[in-house]
């Protein structure tokens, strides 16, 4: 009888190891199916193509650093991407058209470089996440609702610093002795104007014996003789963001230079080309900035309408040495300007 018992309590014992590593093993594949699946997902990310539409303005270098920035960064995310690239060759037709094609086309992004091209697509759709850069006033532009909230399937970054524009005409009346500012820009150019309105309030700010001389012009080909309008009416000349106007800024440097006047610009590629100075910041970072914003809306880590625009993160003064002295200007310490 002893032995028996002793025979079923080893029997029992058996039995319930046997139960406990079933019920471990049965555990285990559900621990391994939830990595699987999360590597797959990952995976998945990583291998997959992404189509951006690329719509851009006119061929400049401060929107072409713009788009090498957006490039950058969503290059360093390890996205795959295809680029549908379009420059509307400030063609206000074209501009629309590749709107529509863009839209047509399928991509499951549109990156919008200049208020015009950001104008454009906004209207053709409503549907397909928009990020923009190199735009100026955003919902003056009625791109956004408001910075903080843009609301719709759009946003990005924006290409001036709030203090940008009143420094420059500051910098012009205080330590150049600017009294008459000459400005080119096309009027057409929401982002024009609006940068005109901040210059011609600043210089109200000023005091009654600064004023700022307009010139408008509506293609490239125009700028020279708008500009040339302004000698003899002007003692300086401040060329915004314009588009149109940037495009053909060889011209106003020349009509500049041969007039000794000091030309103030609105961002740096254009100090590189022969602009005097400039408070501003790099293209490149604003571009990248955007496409930081691109990859999350990709991702699907959130809307568009839910991310606010961003102002350019760092300003600065930058003066051309080789014009200053063209002009015969000096460059002072006290501006703690960085030289090109």
């Amino acid at each position: 009888m002893k032995l028996s018992w002793k025979k079923l309590s080893m029997t029992a014992l058996f039995l319930i190891l046997i139960l406990a590593g079933c019920g471990q093993s049965s555990t285990a594949p559900e621990s391994n199916g939830d990595q699987t699946d999360q590597g797959e997902e990952q995976n998945e990310d990583a291998s997959k193509t992404y189509k951006i539409g690329v719509t851009q303005i006119v061929e400049h270098p401060s929107l072409n650093a713009a788009f090498e920035g957006f490039e950058k960064a969503v290059e360093d995310a390890g996205l795959t991407v295809e680029y549908d690239e379009k420059n509307a060759n400030d063609d206000k037709s074209m501009n629309t058209t590749i709107a529509s094609d863009l839209v047509n086309s399928d991509v499951d992004l549109i990156f919008a470089n200049s208020t015009p091209s950001a104008q454009a697509v906004a209207s053709a759709t409503k549907d397909i996440p928009i990020v923009f850069t190199s735009v100026t006033d955003a919902v003056g532009a009625e791109l956004v609702e408001s910075i903080e909230n843009p609301g719709g399937n759009i946003t990005g970054t924006i290409d001036t610093h709030p203090d940008a524009i009143p420094n420059t005409v500051k910098f012009l009346y205080e330590e150049l002795g600017a009294r008459k500012v000459g400005m080119v820009y096309n009027a057409g150019e929401q982002n024009s104007r609006a940068q005109v309105d901040i210059a011609r309030k600043a210089a109200e700010d000023l005091g009654s014996d600064i004023e700022i001389k307009e010139a408008t012009v509506a293609t490239s080909a125009d700028v020279k003789q708008a500009t040339e309008s302004l000698i003899g009416k002007v003692d300086s000349l401040y060329i915004i963001t314009d588009n149109t106007v940037v495009s053909a800024l060889e011209s106003v440097i020349t009509v500049a230079n041969e007039n000794k006047l000091p030309l103030m610009v609105g961002e740096f590629d254009s100090v590189r080309k022969g602009g005097l100075a400039a408070y501003g910041f790099e293209y490149t970072d604003i571009g990248y900035e955007a496409g930081e914003m691109a990859i999350k809306i990709l991702k699907g880590e959130v809307e568009p309408g839910d991310l606010p625009v961003q102002y350019p993160q760092n300003l600065k003064f930058v003066v051309n040495k080789e014009t200053a002295e063209t002009i015969g200007l000096e460059i002072k310490e006290e501006w703690e300007a960085e030289l090109e």
